[in-house]
């Protein structure tokens, strides 16, 4: 049974098969838009700040 996915881009219907080189995209068009989306940082996770760093004192036993 061949899996069938929604394109990423474009929500079209692919088949997951080998002869598809662009899965999970239906196209190279829509693998394209996926890149540049990235590229251009349109993804994220979210999360908090980042904690600040701590400083080493040299208190802590060195292996």
């Amino acid at each position: 049974m061949v899996a069938i996915v929604n394109c990423p881009t474009c929500a079209k219907k692919v088949a997951w098969t080998e002869q598809n080189e662009h899965r999970p995209f239906c196209s190279l068009r829509c693998k394209q838009i996926d890149l540049g989306a990235w590229a251009e940082e349109k993804y994220v996770i979210p999360g908090g700040a980042p904690e600040e760093d701590i400083e080493d004192d040299g208190s802590e036993a060195r292996q």
